[in-house]
């Protein structure tokens, strides 16, 4: 967020013990405290509960040359890191909570889980249209890393999806903007968000498929059909057969007579389920594996496919949304960055003229220092 303030930090225990003890002063005893090892390397962590102390920790980070990163459940704290260790990690936890959502929208604070505000509209038989994979999801790190999930097809990127935001920039100057264009090193605190009423059904339609050139082919058939679709991801192992599945939703009967003319649509072998498929909605990856980001037509899935194999030696597990066109690919362990990064370079050359990008989103330490990881700004 700024360059590396360490030498000013940790200039000597009274310089750190005098910051400890302004940020205790700003955000409450218990809420600051010095970095663990849990914590990604951080100096020290502080917890603010309102947009007022988040500024007044920025105003001390500027004063002092620190570098920042807020967090909020940590669940993408090692997307697109080099191995930067900052001086102050701001937790938004304390950001949480949801306020008028009795309309067409809702304010939800930056740290409120996803899944908590969702089960609070639940209650009203409403929901977000926002479907993070990973677990404990944010609303901030939903937005900042524009995280989605199948329901992108639908209701496209989260960072999109804000209406407005209420926010800190740099210099620690609080703002409400409709213009946000994605983080520029400022840290969300709420934002305005559309809903829409939880839908009556929902069905999913899958079909086994064996190769990116199938799939490709069948989304771009049902592409041509009038179906109104939530959902178009693809599960496609390094070994064995993979799956496309789709997914409708909306009032029952029209549910299940889409769901049955989808069916008819993708042959015989297709099957209509009530329930989703165990990898809907999951990412393929862990924390240390080396993970690839990809936008990607669906009529040009075949080209990333064939290309990840020739330039790894094997085939290579890609899982996402076939319909909205980004997907995942974990790349082998044990490849050295240089490795890594002929990979990339390969699928740069084969996205350039088909509108595609990859970029970097996950690798371990000892990798990513040497190679050039995904920025936050690459994902929108």
């Amino acid at each position: 967020m700024c360059q590396s303030g360490r030498s000013s930090l940790w200039g000597g225990i009274g310089v750190s013990g005098s910051l400890l003890a302004e940020l205790v002063s700003i955000c409450g005893p218990g809420a600051a405290r010095v970095g663990r090892p849990d914590d990604s390397g951080a100096g020290f962590v502080a917890s603010p509960a309102t947009p007022r102390s988040v500024a007044e920790l920025l105003h001390i980070a500027v004063e002092r040359g620190l570098s920042v990163r807020p967090r909020g459940s940590g669940s993408k704290f090692h997307w697109g890191t080099g191995g930067e260790h900052p001086d102050l990690v701001i937790d938004t936890g304390r950001l949480n909570g949801m306020w008028d959502h009795d309309g067409a929208t809702a304010i939800v604070a930056a740290g409120t889980r996803v899944e908590a505000a969702q089960a609070v509209l639940r209650e009203h038989g409403r929901r977000l249209t926002l479907d993070p994979p990973s677990p404990g999801a944010t609303i901030g790190g939903a937005l900042a890393m524009n995280e989605s999930g199948p329901l992108r097809h639908r209701f496209g990127a989260p960072a999109g999806q804000a209406l407005s935001v209420s926010l800190v920039d740099p210099a620690g100057r609080f703002t409400e903007t409709a213009e946000w264009e994605g983080p520029s090193g400022e840290v969300l605190t709420a934002a305005l968000l559309p809903l829409e009423d939880l839908p009556e059904a929902r069905r999913w339609v899958t079909r086994p498929v064996s190769t990116p050139t199938e799939v490709g082919e069948l989304v771009a058939q049902v592409a041509t059909q009038e179906f109104a679709l939530s959902g178009v991801e693809v599960d496609l192992p390094a070994a064995g057969t993979g799956t496309l599945a789709l997914l409708l939703e909306g009032p029952a009967t029209a549910v299940a007579t889409g769901a049955g003319r989808l069916a008819r649509q993708l042959g015989p072998r297709a099957v209509i389920r009530a329930e989703q498929p165990q990898w809907w909605g999951r990412y393929p990856f862990g924390v240390s594996d080396v993970v690839l980001r990809i936008r990607v037509r669906s009529r040009d899935l075949h080209s990333v496919g064939y290309t990840l194999r020739d330039a790894v030696g094997l085939p290579v597990p890609v899982r996402g949304s076939a319909g909205a066109g980004v997907v995942h690919a974990v790349l082998p362990r044990g490849l050295s960055a240089a490795r890594i990064g002929d990979v990339v370079v390969a699928l740069k050359q084969v996205l350039l003229g088909r509108g595609g990008r990859v970029v970097v989103l996950t690798a371990p330490p000892e990798l990513a220092t040497q190679m050039e990881m995904a920025r936050p700004t690459d994902l929108l």
